[in-house]
């Protein structure tokens, strides 16, 4: 076995750094093509990229109590109250309330819980369907307040916002050569479409039919038994037309 003389051993050393550093340059390259793929399977319609999806939130209401003041003013009564008759028709959970102990309003909030308990009773919902929880502030500088919360059922969207490649002439923009939409296309049209639907499940199947109107069916079938017109009188519709003065 021949010795290996300073020479051999430093041109072996840098064979292997330059075979090393070819490995990490082919590696950045592998990556680089992983992620291009997986923005070029990206589906082309923007209801298929950014779904609208049901899940179920909470929706909450704030209840802002001063420490000399125990009953609720009258835009609290009616925020309680509206709460009280959007719960009957979408809650899926019982109603929390968070009530603040050991604070300067304490006194008056639990007063105002007691009210909020009342007004809600009133509005349809269960003595079941209120639960008291308390809590402490985390910063005592902060009025403590009384949050009323349940779970319901909407409609989301997103996020938005999202860019992962430019818009402009770029060489790893495939999108800009063959013309898609760029990837946040209809991206905010699905999110407002989601805050805005009425029912969720709307979005998924119709609504069933209502009954029909019986007693005006069977007067619109009595007129057409008797040959007259089926139409409706409006006196009043006379009013709501324009005036022919000055023609």
């Amino acid at each position: 076995m021949t010795n290996r003389t300073p020479a051999d051993r430093h041109r072996t050393l840098c064979l292997l750094g330059a075979l090393f550093g070819l490995s990490v340059t082919l590696g950045a390259c592998t990556d680089t093509t992983r992620e291009v793929v997986a923005t070029a399977s990206v589906p082309e319609d923007y209801r298929l990229r950014h779904p609208i999806a049901i899940q179920e939130a909470d929706r909450s209401v704030v209840i802002f109590v001063g420490h000399a003041r125990g009953g609720l003013s009258a835009s609290q009564r009616a925020d309680v109250i509206g709460l009280a008759r959007v719960w009957v028709n979408e809650g899926t959970g019982a109603i929390v309330a968070d009530v603040p102990v050991d604070t300067p309003n304490a006194r008056a909030a639990d007063s105002a819980f007691r009210e909020i308990r009342a007004l809600l009773a009133a509005g349809g919902v269960p003595a079941r369907g209120i639960t008291l929880r308390h809590y402490h502030p985390d910063d005592p500088r902060t009025l403590a307040t009384i949050r009323l919360s349940y779970p319901k059922i909407e409609a989301v969207a997103g996020p938005c916002g999202l860019w992962p490649e430019d818009l402009g002439l770029s060489v790893n923009d495939r999108g800009y050569y063959q013309n898609k939409p760029y990837y946040n296309f209809g991206c905010a049209y699905q999110h407002n479409m989601a805050a805005m639907v009425d029912n969720p499940s709307d979005l998924v199947q119709p609504r069933p039919e209502t009954p029909a109107y019986t007693m005006r069916r069977s007067e619109g079938f009595d007129k057409y038994r008797k040959g007259t017109t089926t139409a409706t009188d409006y006196p009043e519709s006379e009013k709501a037309k324009l005036s022919d003065t000055g023609k």
